[in-house]
This record gives C-alpha cells, structure tokens and sequence, in this order.
C-alpha cells in the first residue's frame, strides 16, 4: 500500500516537478504567496485578485472572469509539463484519452491553489461590507462557472482530437504527423532519450477518478510508435497554445474596447499564461538545445533592442516631435537661468498675485493659503480630493478663495488638478455643487485595468497603433491608456491643453499648479506650467552663483521650438505620476534624450516648491498679505511608533539595507521639509502657519453621527482601491488630528470675513 501511494502518478509528478520544472513550481508559489498577502501588500498586488473589477464594479462577472483566467494558466501548466515530461510515462500512450488523464493526475498543486484562493477570497469578500452575503455566493459561482466553462472547452477538443495507442494505430499513422519533418527527424534520438527515463509509476487515476493499476506489459509495445501518441497529442496542445497567443494578439486591435479590459489580475494571469506556454513550444521543437538556445536569443534581443524598430518612444502628446531636439546640455540650462529671466519671471508671478488680490476684495491684508499634497496613487488622488473638498464645504469656499498656489506630487496633484478644474467650472455654474459625493467615485474610479490589459495586448509587442492630438500622431501605449481612463473617470474635463490654464491663472482666478516631474537623467525636475516659473530651479534670484547647479527645468522655454502650450495637461500629469513599469517613462524631444517619470522620488510632498516659492516672494508676501497658510496633505501618518527589532535571519541580512533604504525614503524626505519648514518659519518677515492633514488609518476613527470606532487597513499604492480602502480613506477625516486641522481652518477664515 505504501509503494502504491508513492509511486502513485499524482504523487510521481509532483515529484519530478520538484525535480526538473521548479520554474513552474515557483511560479504558484509566488502567486500563493500574493494571495496570502505576503508578497505586494504595499502595491495592493493581492486585492487585485481577492476583489477584482470588472466594468468599475465587482461583480459575479468579474470573478467568472478571473476563473477563466486562472483556468487558462493551469491549462498553461499542464500543457508545458505535458509536451516536456509526458514522454516519460509511457503508459499514458496507451490509456483512454491521455492528455486528460495527465492533467488529473497533474492537477495536485493547482488544486491546492483553487482552494488556497476560494478561501481568502471568500473570507475577503465576507469582511468586505458587502449588502449581504449571498453576493459572496454569487462571486463563488461565477468563479467557478468561469473555470468550468474554460475547462469545458479545451478538455472537450483534447478528446475530440487526441488519439491513445489503439485508436492512431488502427489504420494509418495521423497525416499531421508524416508532415512534421522535425519530429520524423528527431524520432530515433529521441526513442534513445525514451530508453533512459525510467519513471516507475504502479496506479494512476483515469479521467473518471477512477484509480487503475497501469499495466504490467508495457514494454512489449514499439517505442517508436508510442512516441508517436504523445506527438500527435504535443500537436493539438501547440494547437491549443497558439490560439491563445493569436486571441490575445487579436485582442490589441480593440483594446479601446471597455467591455475587452479585462481585471488586472486575470491580465496578469493570461501574461503568465502565455509565457509558460511559449516553454513548452520552445521546449517541443528544440529539445536539447532550448536552453542555449533561449540564452542566444535573450542576448540577441538585448543586443538589437535599441534599434528603433524595437524601441520606439513613449511621447508627450502634444509636443512637436517632428523639429530638432532641444539641446540638453549645462551651458543651455545655465542660459535658461540668466538673472534677467528669473526677475522676468518673478515680475510675471506677482502681476498674478495682485490680480488674486484684487479678486479677493474687500480685504486689505488677506490670507495666502498654499496648499501640499503628496503622492501614492490613487490612494493619495482621493485623499487630496476629500481634504479639499471637505474644507472648501466648512469654510464656505473662503479657504479656496485665498488659495493662490498648489504643489505637489504623483496622485496628490491628480486631486488637486481635479478639485481646481471643479471649482473654476463652479465659478460659472451656479447649480453645482462641489460637495457632490460623485466627485469622489470619479477620482477613485479603477484605473489599473486597462494599462495592465495594453500591456498585455500592445506594449509588449511592437505598438503600431496610433491616435491624432493637436494635429500630430501618437503611438497608443500603456500611457495613453492610462491616459484615456483617467479622461474618462473624470467626465473628460481634464481633456484641455495646457495653455488652457493661462488665462484663469493669470486673472488669479484658479490657483497657480506646476507640475513637476523627475528628469531621470540629472536628478533635476521639470516644471511644467502655463506660466515660465524659473525661479524654481535656481537659489538666489538676481545674481549668478559661479558652480551651482540648477535645480529645475522650465519645461516651457526648454522646448519653446516643440509647441509645449500645446502639451495635454492629462499628459503633464501622466508625467508626475509615471509609477515604474506600470506606466512608461516619457521621452521628451532633446539630445541627449530627457526622460521623465515621478517626482515623488525627489519631493514627494511638495514642500519643497511650496517654500521656495515663499521665499521669492517675500517682500510681496509680507507687504500684501497677513500671512500664509501652509496646508499640507499626507497620505501618510507624519510621525509613527519606532518599530520593535529582532536579531535578523541570513536573509534578512541581505536584503534589510535595500528594504531599509525603501522603507526610509519617506521619513528622510519629512525630516528634510522639517529642517527647511523651521528655517522658513524662523526667517520670513511673515506669519507662517502649516496646518497639517494626515492619511492614518491604523488609528481609531470616531464617526461622529455614531460616535462609533473602527480600526481601518491602510490602503494600498495603487491606481485602483478596493471598496473597503476608499472607506478607510474617507473615514481618515475623522481622526482627531485631522478634526482639529479643519476647525483651526474655519476659526482662520471665520475672523478673516
């Protein structure tokens, strides 16, 4: 009995991927590792999978969906092991219906997987406020609807097509097969290789679940002829594959499609699924030789990447790429910050002051409110949003009022940028309403979708298609996409060029917005504005500095010959928001070519704008105003408890100093503000005041209608949230700190009327 359970077949091939495909194998236990939330906690990688989003909503068609696409991967898994180790067995030849009696007897890991997910996304979705629990039944049906549709399918042409022994034998040799001159080739190296695989199996289950004995004469039949079966099986699977591979492709021609986006997490499933694939067809036809053969071609691609068919730009809609590149070089940027352009540029900025000034009224020395937001995706996109919002509500608009300038980074200048467009357009509508909750599910609405879903149909392939914008052509990418779902979250009304802002700007009836985005070449940011504000990017105005380096760009005059008014200002904001691999870097007409992407990494909080635009207008300031506010909105807790530490594993010992170095970024990027923020408040011949907003779900939020408490989960970096991560984030408003932050505002603008 004990023979029979370890030589049973489940048990052998569990075995002999441990020994030969742990490739495979590392594969389910990266994405177990997901589903347990061990692996992309931060990025909110699990949630993609425990509550997909199908149509902006979660739905019993969004988890059918994910069932299929986890059925294709495990159909994937089978596929490859069968084309590369089915040989191996020679009994399955001679069984009734081969391939799926492999795939039962395979189907040990996968199965444990299935139930791995079923469960957590079960007890997710319980936990998940749903309007009741039969909605979880509904999500648990269409799941398994969708992995027994797609099992349906191939199973059903595996039986109608693959043949076993007695059936291919019966008359003539299948007319396929004489036609594949590689597998008639290699038939008697590979009947030696056949010799040499002794794999003892005693029982197996058949595609029934019926256990049988495998039979004890096996060897008296022709070697040649068995290997025959499992070609002939190997066949229909590549048949199977490439259709896949086709439908995905054909999938790229109408990615525009809302209806084709699938969920992020079965995008990334029918990538995987399409890899793993492409082994065992490599592994097929090239036998021996598919690994040095797969090492050539990986050094040959990366060789030849860089020819322009391979590596065509993800541009800037909107610029002219058709002019000569802007020269990039340090005599050209210290020219761009000549004294006399820095003064121009201050004289420009403050006939916009006077202009908000005056639009005030009534008020001899006002409040300049400055507002901060900081980046984090989506999460920080509503977090902004609500904040200003709420604000905007309590204070009867007054704050927004006297808000002349917006900084910030990433997802916190998507919130601004939305809550600006908002209220300029409320200026003229009387009826609108900008406490409308809408808003929030528009700028909280999924956005992850369709990058993933381009990315698998066109960026990974050569993108060919294109679409016109300000009288020039584009290539469509994941930007693009990104792009478009923003536009349409949002109702479109971020659709504008960036000289569209000139006017109102100037007038001083929309505050100033300078997006910065970091020039991964040099390190500086490029500001991109309506308004040339140089004096960014230098410390001293007036004079030269001899050995300073330039600390910005201005995107405007750098590439005044490129038309950059005509910049898509959903472009601008793709730019200071470009999360690595999830949306491409851009590369700007220049030479050598300037390539952008988030700032965060260098001021994720937009302090550092915020002060030095204090500090070079602070004899009007202090001239003109009662002071300024500093509004800065976190999507993260300012100071938090100093962590327990433990004596560190191996492992941890190696990668602690990167995670460390991650994990810190943010704590060094506050301290610094800090030190600057005090520099300022001590040396400015104003009063400066901050009042601080902070995303901390970890703590007790008080509702006030219930006087409730609840503990919330801090919401991923992401470009989609969760249902229950949207709550957490608009309950944060309710913690004390930030109660007490929105009544000092009101105090504030209450004395100013």
């Amino acid at each position: 009995m004990r023979d029979k359970l370890i030589y049973s077949f489940p048990v052998q091939l569990f075995l002999l991927q441990l020994r030969k495909n742990l490739a495979l194998l590392l594969v389910w236990v990266i994405l177990s590792g997901i589903i347990l939330e061990q692996f992309g906690v931060v990025l909110g990688i699990p949630f993609l999978f425990l509550d997909p989003e199908y149509l902006h909503q979660v739905s019993w068609i969004s988890f059918f969906l994910m069932g299929v696409g986890l059925a294709i991967l495990t159909m994937a898994y089978h596929m490859t092991t069968y084309i590369m180790d089915g040989s191996r067995f020679r009994f399955l030849a001679i069984v009734p219906k081969p391939f799926i009696t492999y795939c039962v007897n395979n189907s040990l890991v996968p199965l444990l997987f299935y139930l791995l997910y079923t469960f957590k996304f079960v007890t997710f979705q319980l936990d998940n406020d749903l309007p009741s629990d039969w909605y979880v039944l509904q999500y648990y049906l269409g799941f398994a609807g969708g992995s027994i549709l797609t099992y349906i399918l191939i199973f059903g042409y595996s039986a109608l097509t693959n043949k076993d022994f007695f059936i291919l034998f019966a008359g003539s040799v299948n007319k396929r097969l004489r036609k594949v001159k590689l597998t008639r080739a290699s038939t008697l190296s590979r009947i030696k290789e056949l010799k040499d695989k002794k794999e003892r199996v005693e029982v197996f289950l058949d595609y029934r679940l019926r256990a049988q004995d495998v039979r004890p004469d096996i060897a008296r039949f022709e070697k040649g002829q068995l290997l025959r079966v499992f070609d002939q099986n190997h066949l229909n699977l590549l048949s199977i594959q490439l259709f896949l591979i086709l439908f995905v492709l054909i999938l790229g021609l109408f990615k525009e499609q809302e209806f084709l986006m699938f969920p992020a997490a079965m995008s990334s499933l029918l990538l995987l699924s399409i890899l793993i694939m492409l082994v065992g067809a490599v592994s097929f036809w090239l036998r021996g030789y598919s690994t040095f053969t797969v090492v050539i071609l990986l050094f040959m691609g990366n060789y030849f990447s860089n020819l322009s068919v391979f590596n065509r730009p993800h541009e800037a809609f909107g610029l002219d790429y058709s002019q000569d590149p802007a020269p990039y070089t340090v005599e050209r940027l210290d020219d761009l910050l000549h004294p006399d352009t820095l003064t121009k540029d201050q004289k420009n900025i403050i006939r916009i002051l006077e202009n908000w000034k005056r639009r005030i009224g009534g008020e001899a020395l006002p409040k300049l409110v400055i507002a901060a937001a900081s980046g984090g995706g989506q999460r920080a996109s509503l977090w902004t949003f609500h904040v200003l919002q709420t604000i905007h509500t309590l204070t009867d608009g007054e704050a927004t009022r006297h808000t002349k300038l917006y900084t910030g980074a990433s997802g916190g200048v998507i919130g601004e940028a939305f809550f600006r467009e908002l209220y300029f357009r409320s200026l003229s509508d009387s009826e609108m309403r900008l406490s409308d909750t809408r808003y929030l599910d528009q700028i909280s609405a999924d956005n992850l979708n369709p990058i993933l879903f381009t990315l698998l149909v066109n960026d990974l392939l050569i993108r060919n298609q294109k679409f016109s914008y300000q009288g020039f052509n584009y290539l469509k990418d994941r930007g693009y996409a990104f792009e478009k779902q923003l536009n349409d979250n949002t109702e479109g009304i971020l659709d504008k060029p960036l000289h569209a802002y000139l006017q109102p700007e100037s007038e001083g009836i929309i505050p100033l917005l300078p997006v910065t985005s970091l020039i991964t070449n040099d390190g500086r940011k490029l500001v991109i504005s309506p308004h040339s504000m140089s004096f960014l990017g230098s410390s001293v105005l007036g004079k030269t500095i001899p050995g300073e380096k330039k600390q910005s760009i201005d995107f405007l005059r750098f590439f005044e010959n490129h038309q950059p008014q005509n910049l898509r200002f959903l472009t601008a904001l793709r730019m200071s928001a470009t999360f690595p691999f999830i949306t491409p870097n851009i590369q700007l007409p220049s030479r050598p070519q300037m390539e952008t992407m988030d700032t965060g990494l260098s001021d994720n909080f937009g302090i550092q704008d915020a002060l030095r635009f204090m500090y070079v207008f602070r004899e009007w300031i202090s001239q003109n105003t009662s002071g300024v506010i500093l509004i800065t909105i976190r999507d993260s807790e300012k100071t938090t408890e100093i962590p327990e530490t433990e004596l560190p594993r191996i492992f941890q010992k190696v990668f602690n100093p990167l995670k460390n170095i991650y994990a810190n970024w943010d704590n060094v990027q506050t301290i610094q503000n800090e030190v600057l923020f005090n520099y300022m408040l001590e040396s400015m011949p104003f009063g400066l005041e901050r009042v601080e907003f902070e995303y901390a779900p970890g703590k007790s939020q008080a509702t006030q209608l219930t006087g409730s408490q609840e503990t919330m989960q801090r919401a991923s970096l992401n470009w989609r949230l969760t249902a229950r991560e949207k709550k957490s984030i608009l309950m944060s408003i309710n913690t004390q700190k930030n109660q007490a932050a929105l009544q000092r505002l009101v105090e504030i603008f209450q004395k100013e009327e």
